[in-house]
């Protein structure tokens, strides 16, 4: 608390690691807070990143802490537990612990998939347990791909997989209504159609090998897609009076997030990037948003600085 931070940025991940290269890079004293949990830390590879396509999440994120600390960034561990508003400034709390007093914060603590209550099912999460066709779809082209159907976005998943396989089923696990267009898609597409709930994972060997219905019918597979519920991470801001809303599609619940508007939150002083407030994010989107936010945060600050001057 002895210093004034220009920007305290909450998680180490893509989008807070890509705004705090950038603010230190227009020297802003700047310091970055995380947990070390991120949202990906099941998958052994990052996709889709160009110039790092493979890259382990641990590797790339370390590359980016290495990067923002060679311009001046400085890092903490520890789990943001509360920032509070102090005057024109903020406190953000580590741990239970009033420890960082900044200028401004930028909220970058991602979100969390809440998974399907089936046996099995969170063992394999980000191994051939998967939910996004862009992560990590080429690693599962050409195999046996059941789609978990629980919602209205079901049918589009089995379609976009089966781009990557012509061996696609679709399960529909709480036997959710099929219109009569979306039957003649997937006919078309030779998507096989199972009803029943699924109660539980084969594995054989450390690998996916099908799925048990509760009628006790096995119908093999060797990976499985399931659309999570995305919850963005921002209990911590509660004390300043924001919180997560709802998006849904029809009666669906998708997941939380944090409306922004060019990443500034309703309440002036406080940003935020990354999952917390687009649940589709991709790694590389999340950095792309961090960069973009920081510049904004950057011009913030620039026209703060003046007004403070005047008033000194």
């Amino acid at each position: 608390m002895n210093k004034l931070w220009d920007v305290a940025i909450i998680g180490g991940g893509a989008a807070g690691l890509a705004a705090a290269l950038t603010l230190a890079r227009s020297r802003r004293s700047v310091v970055v807070i995380d947990d070390h949990h991120p949202r990906n830390a099941p998958a052994d590879r990052v996709h889709n990143y160009l110039g790092r396509e493979s890259t382990p999440p641990t590797e790339l994120f370390g590359i980016g802490r290495d990067e923002a600390a060679h311009y001046g960034a400085t890092f903490l561990d520890g789990r943001v537990t509360s920032v509070s508003r102090a005057n024109s400034q903020f406190d953000v709390s580590i741990d239970g612990q009033q420890a960082v007093r900044a200028r401004r914060v930028l909220t970058a603590t991602g979100a969390v998939d809440e998974l399907p209550d089936i046996d099995g099912l969170s063992d394999r999460w980000g191994r051939d347990v998967l939910h996004c066709a862009y992560c990590h779809g080429w690693e599962v082209r050409d195999r046996a791909i059941a789609v978990l159907g629980t919602g209205p976005l079901a049918v589009h998943h089995a379609l976009i997989f089966r781009q990557l396989s012509d061996n696609v089923t679709l399960l529909r696990h709480n036997e959710f209504p099929l219109s009569p267009e979306e039957t003649a898609q997937l006919g078309r597409r030779n998507i096989n159609v199972i009803d029943g709930p699924v109660a539980r994972l084969r594995v054989t060997e450390d690998a996916l090998s099908g799925v048990e219905l509760e009628t006790g019918v096995t119908v093999a597979c060797e990976a499985l897609v399931v659309a999570t519920v995305v919850s963005a991470r921002i209990d911590m801001l509660a004390p300043v009076g924001l919180t997560a809303q709802e998006m849904r599609l029809g009666d669906h619940l998708l997941g939380t997030y944090l409306p922004v508007t060019r990443g500034a939150t309703v309440v002036p002083g406080v940003y935020a990037a990354g999952n917390v407030t687009d649940i589709k994010a991709q790694v590389i989107t999340s950095a792309a948003a961090g960069t973009e936010v920081a510049a904004v945060i950057n011009a913030d600050l620039a026209v703060a600085d003046v007004e403070e001057m005047q008033h000194a």
